[in-house]
């Protein structure tokens, strides 16, 4: 009988607050930052510093293919639904509904990683670049690309739309700047004065002056012309009277960008991003290093007021080199007098260093807030490589950190994991701090400063955390009051591993210095101290690995011992002799941690490999493949019970891994697993023959779209569907001929086609997949199937919820077998009948939604008087109340005048009768 398991998947993951190579954004509010999180997003509240929400993508994929790159949020406020859209590793992009943490659209075009994403202002389209050097155009409403640019010959950097997004501009490490038109879908400018990658492209929000950043030591500007429809451009530089190159008798109609003039920077690092802010009063360029340099953009009049200065002063200076420069001066005159009647400012006239921003990290990426709080500038968020947010407030020429958000993360990798005895505290450690969290939810409860921790263990009782560090001392953490106990100089080199002795009197300590320590807990009311277990003697040796062994451990009944070592080998050993009963090739790299499931033969072990191995140690056999961390994993811990584990990784992610109830079988796993690596090698193959590809000098435009295994596998299921279809006709056309020729019995359903009609079966099964992805499903499809697939839309056109998919299909399919269709006689009738219906159909889908539009603009016009009037008749009704008050506080006023003047009047008659007033 075949033995079945128990299966361990992803359960949780935290511990990590930003990647480090992916860039942040804030939403359209102003109130949260967007992180990335590997392959997570965390929605982070800057005031509160929680993270409130999470957007993870559901998909049977993980690991370093599914890590996020980069995002963008959508600034347009025609839709209040925050959109965000993210970039992944593997090629992939998906646009989030913030509010709902649901993934809308998945969108599959890039080859490689999306390295640059932007929104236009409405919201409406998306452009990427990838690491397979292509643009993507996206139509975000019609969840579908609309082309793909192909001209720059390495990685796409940053990207920005122009002209109310008829233009875009992307930037790519072959050193050049190129405009696209996207309506005519070509290259129409190629800027190639860089002397080195061009890392990130910017334009203001009023469409002026684009800035581009490198790694020399300038930023370029260049001006934007305005109007720049076929022909009638007009320099934006000149309708201002700022001059960009100072010749136009060679000026080019079609030039959308002119160089403007450069700046020095002040550092020497390369520039990793610029961007301007929500308002286009300021530029912040960051730096690959810890700074981030923010520059005043000054406006017109003081632009020239600052040229007509720097004249001046080299009026000045001329004049001081004597008589033999009075031409020189004469020069400089005129210079004044032509400035004195069109100034022309260049780019230091217009961009003024404002400050500098020094981070105590070298910093990963930045965002400026969309929202101006008061009496400040901006607000800047900064995304550290030490996994840390931080926020500055720019004031004038100083700044402010307002908050930092660092808790709920190391700030370097996770060396080691422990679990308490009833798995309801887990010890992190890294290389300064110890952290406690809660493993159920992955909070962070408690932070010890300490030594480089190399592993740790959690004894009995759950009051005490033990650390073996780099230096060799064993550190005491106290866990109820979060504080440092002892410090022990234990070994003379580094402690690799701390183990608890079975009968938890003690633990072992193993050390770089080749020597194997045993201490016994022992509690007194002076400090604790440990002392040797002296009662030992030598047992076994185990002799086999060709490198250092990184992990041991021993099964519960003491039967078994495993060796994982460097050699990427695993070692099954008995305790009884000493043999090794099996060596496996368990990793590709060096075997980090092992760890028995208790009371079993089942263990665990980890590598730097990125992998988690769940094995038979009976019958020597892997049962599971957990992948899902980015980067080498150090520490390993499985509860008590084996219902869940624990991993920590180099990546500074905690994972946990839960035992569920699904059986499964060894043999389908292997399975499995080689079919994915299958699929893996087509893939790569794929994308070299990609890359090995000649691309044209010229930019040309595309497909847009990526063919990939589940396309592909839709489109079989469509093929599928449409023979089962044709099978059934032809049986109900039999018994429709059976029954002229006599009584035969009723016709049965079709199960397989769950008792549908042929047309609404393969109705059914194409609307089971997604429209962004029909182009690529049809394309497979052969020209007999696509007949087949048109004669059914007659009927489906009747169907008005589904006229935009019929018409969608129809579209596709004439693109794609245009030329056959035309060269065959029985696809005519097919084509005159949907020429006829779908004409007809559309016009009557446009006319609804035309009649639509027009009610909804009159119930809108109608709330609005409505919701105006209530306040027209408070605001009567205010005025009204308020001279009523008025003439009571006039008649008040009246009223006590009139007391008084009679009080006087009879204090002046009192005295006139001799009456004594003191």
């Amino acid at each position: 009988m075949v033995k079945t398991y128990l299966r361990y998947e992803p359960a949780a993951s935290f511990g990590v607050i930003t990647s480090f190579d992916s860039k942040i954004a804030y939403d359209s509010t102003g109130k949260h930052v967007l992180a990335p999180a590997l392959e997570k997003v965390g929605i982070w509240h800057v005031r509160q510093g929680i993270c409130s929400k999470t957007l993870v993508p559901s998909s049977s994929r993980s690991g370093p293919s599914l890590a996020v790159t980069c995002i963008a949020s959508s600034s347009s406020t025609l839709n209040r639904a925050q959109k965000v859209a993210v970039g992944y590793a593997d090629g992939s992009i998906r646009i989030w509904d913030c509010e709902k943490g649901t993934c809308e659209t998945n969108l599959n075009g890039h080859k490689g990683a999306v390295t640059a994403l932007r929104y236009n202002k409405l919201g409406s389209m998306v452009a990427s670049g990838g690491k397979d050097n292509d643009v993507i155009l996206w139509d975000v409403v019609g969840e579908t690309g609309l082309f793909r640019f192909r001209g720059h010959r390495d990685q796409i950097t940053d990207l920005v739309f122009l002209d109310s997004g008829k233009k875009l501009v992307t930037s790519s490490k072959d050193k050049f700047v190129r405009v696209w038109d996207l309506e005519t879908q070509h290259c129409m400018q190629i800027l190639s004065g860089h002397h080195s990658e061009v890392w990130s492209v910017d334009v203001d929000p009023e469409e002026r002056f684009l800035v581009t950043g490198s790694a020399d030591r300038e930023l370029r500007f260049y001006a934007v012309k305005q109007d720049m429809s076929h022909g009638s451009l007009v320099s934006d530089s000149n309708a201002n009277g700022l001059d960009a190159s100072g010749d136009h008798s060679t000026e080019n109609k079609w030039e959308v960008l002119k160089p403007f003039g450069e700046i020095q920077r002040q550092t020497k690092d390369r520039v990793a991003s610029v961007r301007y802010n929500h308002s286009g009063s300021l530029l912040a360029c960051q730096m690959e290093g810890k700074t981030v340099e923010i520059y005043q953009v000054l406006n017109e009049a003081e632009g020239k007021r600052k040229s007509k200065r720097r004249l001046r002063r080299k009026e000045k200076k001329s004049s001081k080199d004597g008589d033999e420069n009075i031409a020189g001066d004469g020069d400089a005159s005129n210079e004044i007098e032509k400035a004195d009647s069109v100034i022309a400012p260049t780019a230091p006239d217009l961009f003024k260093l404002l400050q500098v921003i020094r981070a105590g990290r070298k910093i990963s990426s930045f965002s400026l807030c969309p929202i101006t709080p008061r009496d400040s500038l901006a607000t800047l968020a900064l995304s550290l490589i030490n996994n840390s947010l931080e926020f500055y407030t720019l004031k004038g020429s100083e700044n402010e950190k307002t908050a930092t958000i660092e808790h709920q993360g190391h700030r370097s990798d996770v060396r080691s994991v422990a679990l308490s005895d009833d798995n309801t505290l887990l010890l992190s450690t890294s290389h300064n701090e110890v952290k406690i969290w809660n493993p159920s939810i992955g909070v962070c409860l408690r932070t010890i400063d300490s030594g480089y921790g190399i592993c740790s263990m959690i004894v009995p009782k759950n009051r005490y955390g033990i650390v073996g560090t780099r230096s060799g001392v064993l550190e005491i953490i106290d866990i109820g009051s979060a504080t440092k106990v002892e410090e022990i100089k234990a070994h003379g080199g580094t402690i690799w591993s701390i183990a608890s002795i079975p009968d938890d009197s003690g633990f072992v300590t193993v050390s770089a210095d080749h020597e194997v320590k045993f201490w016994e807990y022992q509690i007194k009311k002076e400090p604790g101290q440990v002392f040797y277990v002296d009662s030992l003697k030598f047992y076994l040796s185990l002799y086999g690995h060709q490198l250092p062994v990184m992990a041991i451990d021993i099964s519960s009944d003491g039967d078994l011992i495993v060796t994982g070592s460097q050699d990427k080998n695993l070692k099954i050993w008995g305790l009884d002799f000493g043999d090794c009963h099996k060596s496996i090739f368990a990793h590709d790299d060096s075997i980090m941690g092992v760890k028995f499931v208790r009371n079993t033969h089942y263990l665990f072990s980890i590598g730097k490999d990125r992998l988690v191995k769940y094995w038979d140690a009976d019958k020597f056999e892997l049962l599971l493949t957990l992948g899902g961390h980015h980067a080498p994993i150090w520490g390993l811990a499985v509860s008590n019970r084996g219902d869940f584990l624990v991993t920590g990784s180099h990546d500074r992610s905690m994972r946990r891994w839960d035992r569920t109830e699904e059986p499964f079988f060894p043999e389908e796993e292997k399975e499995k697993r080689l079919e994915e690596l299958f699929e893996s090698e087509i893939d790569n193959n794929a994308v070299e023959n990609r890359y090995q590809e000649e691309i044209p000098e010229e930019g040309v435009a595309g497909l847009a779209k990526n063919t990939t295994v589940d396309v592909l596998s839709a489109a079989d299921s469509i093929i599928e569907a449409l023979e089962l279809a044709e099978n059934e006709k032809k049986r109900v056309a039999e018994h429709e001929e059976e029954k002229t020729r006599g009584n035969v019995p009723a016709l049965l359903p079709n199960a397989m086609m769950l008792g549908l009609s042929p047309s609404e079966f393969v109705l059914k099964t194409i609307s089971k997949e997604k429209t962004n992805d029909l182009e690529q499903i049809l394309l497979p499809l052969p020209f007999s199937d696509a007949l087949r697939l048109l004669s059914y839309m007659e009927n489906w056109s009747l169907i008005p919820e589904k006229v935009e998919l019929v018409c969608r299909i129809a579209t596709i399919v004439l693109q794609t077998h245009h030329n056959q269709l035309v060269t065959t006689p029985s696809a005519r009738p097919i084509l005159s009948v949907l020429r006829d219906v779908l004409h007809a159909k559309v016009k009557e889908s446009k006319d609804t939604i035309g009649f639509n539009l027009a009610a909804m603009d009159h119930v809108k016009q109608m709330m609005a008087s409505r919701s105006d009037a209530p306040f027209r008749d408070a605001k009567a009704k205010l005025m009204e109340i308020r001279s009523q008050q008025a003439k009571r506080m006039e008649a008040r006023l009246d009223t006590k005048q009139e007391r008084k003047r009679k009080k006087k009047q009879k204090r002046l008659e009192d005295g006139g009768h001799g009456h004594a007033w003191v």
